[in-house]
């Protein structure tokens, strides 16, 4: 009998921290249309480039939420970064490299920058396409509001 309770506890403990079927279902279709970033990669869709190397390439997104505000994506298409795969490694880091550049570029290397992935629903990722936000060229806000000791 605890066997099956500790069965069912499992399934309800599994399914709560699950993604919703709306957004299982909207992530399906976006990575069956292809990315939009592949598209940017790929010369399929425009976009202001700033950085493009072999593996790398960023650009300035439709929205930007600072002064300073660009995308740097793989060219590879990894969906998330629980899609990592070990030979993702150096593309990776080559990610962080070229944030260092672009911060240099930029003149904010001294006076700061943000770098921030969403992944999957709770986070509010959209583009199923692995990217680092880099943030700054202003005083940013904390990413979340701070909360009270409880």
């Amino acid at each position: 009998m605890k066997i099956v309770l500790v069965s069912i506890c499992s399934l309800v403990l599994l399914n709560m921290n699950a993604q919703s079927e709306a957004y299982q279902k909207q992530k399906a279709e976006k990575i069956a249309a292809g990315s939009v970033f592949t598209k940017i990669v790929n010369r399929e869709a425009p976009a202001t480039i700033v950085y493009e190397d072999e593996d790398v390439i960023a650009f300035l997104p439709l929205r930007p939420q600072a002064k300073v505000h660009y995308l740097i994506v793989p060219k590879k298409e990894i969906h998330t970064v629980n899609d990592l795969e070990e030979e993702d490694a150096l593309v990776m880091g080559k990610l962080f490299l070229v944030a260092k550049k672009l911060a240099k570029q930029f003149n904010i290397a001294e006076t700061g920058y943000r770098l921030a992935m969403n992944i999957n629903e709770d986070a509010g990722q959209s583009v199923f396409h692995l990217h680092l936000h880099f943030l700054g060229g202003e005083k940013l806000p904390p990413m979340l509001p701070r909360k009270e000791k409880e």
